[in-house]
Parts: C-alpha cells; sequence; structure tokens
C-alpha cells in the first residue's frame, strides 16, 4: 500500500477510452501521476505525451523496461488486454484493464494465475457498479428486502453505426473486440453475478442483423440462476436513431424495483413490502 507519496500510472492505448482516464487521473491528482503514455499509433501517442507533458512509447515492452510506474491501464483493444496484462504482472506492476478483461475465458484465468504469481493487484473497468443508483439496489438484495427473487431482466437497447465499427478494424471482430455482448454490453452482463448471485445455465441467440462485422450486433440470453431466479438479457446495438435504454428489472416475493433510463441511472420503480430509509 503506498501512503507516502503519489501513485504513478502509466496508461497504454491512447484511443477513445483513454480520455476518461486521462480526466480520472487528473481528477484525483493529489493521489495519482500519470507517467508515462503508450500507443503503436505514433500520432495518438505523441499527442498525448505533449499534452500531458511525459515520456511516449510505441511498444509496452519498452513502456515495461523504463517507465516509472506503479501500475499500468491498459486502454488497448479487448483481445489485447490478456497478453499486455500478463506483460505488465511479470514486470511486478499492479494491471488496471479496461473491460472486458479477455475476450476468451482461458485467458481471463490466465491473467489472474499472472497477477497471483506475481502478487500484484487486478483491476478490471466496471464502473457501472458505482451508479448511486445501482448502489442503492445492491443494498436492497443484500439487505433480502425483495424476499425471493424470481425474476431479472436486462435490456440494453443501444445503437452503433457502421462510422463505430470503421474507426478501427479491430471493432467488431471475434478475436479483438467480441461483439455486443463483450463489448458495449459488458457491464449489464456483469450484473447478472453482482446482483442476483451465480448463474445456473444459459440459453442465448445471437446474430449479426445489420452491421457489417464478424461479431453479433444483437443478441437474446436467458438465464437460471442458481438461487432459482430466471431472467433474460435483450442487446441491440441497433436501436433508431440513438442509444433508447439500458435497465435492470427486479421481481421479488416482497418487492419490484426498475432501474432504467439510457444507462440505468433512473429508478423508475421502487416498491417493497417494508419501508426502509433507502425509499
Amino acid at each position: 500500500m503506498i501512503k507516502d507519496r503519489k501513485i504513478n500510472i502509466a496508461l497504454v492505448g491512447c484511443g477513445r477510452i483513454a480520455k476518461n482516464h486521462f480526466q480520472s487521473i487528473e481528477q484525483h491528482q493529489d493521489r495519482l501521476i500519470l507517467t508515462a503514455v503508450c500507443d503503436t499509433d505514433e500520432t495518438a501517442v505523441q499527442s498525448a505525451s505533449q499534452q500531458y507533458g511525459v515520456d511516449g512509447y510505441n511498444d509496452i515492452d519498452e513502456l515495461l523496461r523504463y517507465a516509472n510506474a506503479d501500475i499500468v491501464s491498459l486502454c488497448t483493444p479487448s483481445g489485447l488486454h490478456s497478453m499486455q496484462a500478463i506483460k505488465v504482472a511479470q514486470s511486478g506492476r499492479h494491471v488496471l484493464t479496461e473491460k472486458p478483461m479477455a475476450t476468451r475465458w482461458q485467458d481471463g484465468l490466465r491473467m489472474v494465475e499472472a497477477c497471483d504469481k506475481a502478487g500484484v493487484y487486478l483491476f478490471v473497468v466496471k464502473q457501472n457498479r458505482l451508479n448511486a443508483t445501482l448502489q442503492l439496489l445492491k443494498n436492497a438484495i443484500a439487505q433480502e428486502r425483495f424476499g425471493k427473487i424470481y425474476m431479472a431482466n436486462i435490456n440494453v437497447f443501444w445503437t452503433r453505426p457502421q462510422e463505430y465499427y470503421d474507426q478501427g478494424s479491430w471493432r467488431g471482430t471475434w478475436e479483438l473486440d467480441g461483439g455486443a455482448f463483450m463489448n458495449q454490453a459488458s457491464h449489464y452482463v456483469d450484473l447478472l453475478q453482482w446482483l442476483i448471485g451465480p448463474v445456473e445455465s444459459v440459453q442465448a441467440m445471437m446474430s449479426t442483423l445489420a452491421r457489417r462485422i464478424e461479431a453479433e450486433d444483437s443478441g437474446v440470453v436467458n438465464v437460471r440462476w442458481q438461487n432459482g431466479a430466471m431472467g433474460s438479457v435483450n442487446v441491440t446495438m441497433l436501436t433508431y436513431p440513438k442509444n433508447y435504454e439500458g435497465s435492470i428489472t427486479v421481481l421479488g416475493e416482497k418487492g419490484t424495483v426498475r432501474i432504467g433510463g439510457i444507462a440505468a441511472n433512473e429508478i423508475q420503480h421502487w416498491e417493497f413490502a417494508n419501508s426502509h430509509p433507502d425509499d
């Protein structure tokens, strides 16, 4: 635990999502200091290096060899996370990786094993867990206000035009992206386990209905949890004309809650048999 100085953080991948990481590092500059950036795109790394006044690298091996970093943030295409996380761990640094942590189950296991072996922490970005709305729902479930949970339904009705996928050759590929469920709906898939508990079985249908990509742009999943609850996850990136809904509805013996809005940011229904200060 570093308490006597600021934590040195380096960032790999200076693309679209990196902007959020740069902003967060600035927001927490009392505890964090950006020390280096890395990207295979020379223009991207030079821009970030000049803007933030830090060293820039074109190769992660070079960054790990020379950069002063306690933790490395991975903002690269999803399929690269595993290989890069293992390298970071083997260098003795902690790992912060964007979602999804990997595009293959075995790659995810290898990341955990590498970090355990090196004695470093592995953090995966799941910021939606910190939404005030979802924190309230999590607390209600933990306090068993629903009684027995019967059903949970998740909808992710968003839009990603073809231009989005055309921004990078890795987007929409099985190898590096993983599709609508693995990429865009990753946070909502996470809610299945985080909120309701371990999953027992899954049935799924996926399709690429409109976008010119390898992976799915739409799909539906039926879920049965170990606690007996049933539910579904409905995902599409084809909603017209813009993002419409990111929601979760939980139906229980003694409570009904719907968290909706574009990104699970609105409490649209909140009703329980017994009152509580959270209400």
